[in-house]
């Protein structure tokens, strides 16, 4: 057993820690899972971890009247970065981040969903995490959100129609507004777990699903993983 542990924050029903479940397996990491969208408490501080994953979910990274958590989240996201132990956002994870270091958060009018290409810019492609990945792959999306960058970050990846896809906070803190951690298996239980929500907003993507997951879910699958294996790898 690893003498390394890390802290995984649920924010939202049915989500999954996916590709970043098996790699934290793969290298024989501890983990401790808090569901604070189901009232989990948060840790004070970031002592006794390595590093801290925040899943995403369908509400809106400012609304602390719904979810009054986010405000003590952000304060443990700050003071992971502040010891230099690792954080990984993804989704609305990465808009938290981003929050958490003054970058404004943008509501709505950013929807992207399905397989999308995400491309590294030139500091992304030589990141001790991005670079691990070919310059340019398809990966699963699903916000309707995005966020401006804070003032410390590095941009480090982006997309025709979102430019902020990914950002790094001094060395280990890694904001990914793409779904990486969602294998293909992953995005098929989504499409039983949220089917009535996938057959009113995606009309056609049920029925299409299984041409689509072949044309770009090995490469998705890959890259997702290989990048999974890189962050765990910087704890």
């Amino acid at each position: 057993m690893s003498s390394k542990r890390v802290l995984i924050v649920h924010n939202y029903e049915k989500t999954s820690t996916g590709n970043v479940g098996t790699a934290l397996a793969e290298a024989s990491i501890d983990t401790q899972t808090v569901m604070a969208h189901e009232g989990g408490l948060l840790p004070a501080s970031s002592d006794g971890y390595d590093g801290l994953v925040l899943l995403g979910g369908a509400q809106n990274a400012m609304d602390d009247e719904n979810f009054p958590y986010f405000p003590a989240l952000l304060d443990l996201v700050r003071d992971f970065e502040r010891n230099d132990r690792a954080v990984l956002g993804i989704c609305l994870g990465a808009q938290l981040l981003a929050r958490a270091f003054g970058g404004r958060n943008r509501i709505g009018g950013a929807t992207e969903f399905g397989w999308h290409s995400v491309g590294l810019t030139d500091e992304g492609m030589n990141d001790d995490v991005l670079g691990a990945l070919p310059p340019s792959f398809p990966i699963f999306e699903w916000h309707d959100d995005t966020f401006e960058l804070p003032e410390r970050a590095t941009h480090l990846a982006t997309s025709e129609a979102v430019t902020n896809q990914a950002f790094r906070i001094g060395r280990a803190a890694y904001g990914f507004q793409f779904h990486f951690e969602a294998s293909t298996k992953v995005v098929r239980e989504w499409n039983v777990d949220f089917s009535e929500l996938l057959a009113a907003e995606r009309p056609g993507w049920l029925a299409g699903f299984e041409d689509e997951a072949v044309r770009h879910g090995p490469q998705a699958d890959s890259s997702g993983l290989a990048l999974a294996r890189a962050w765990v790898g910087i704890l």
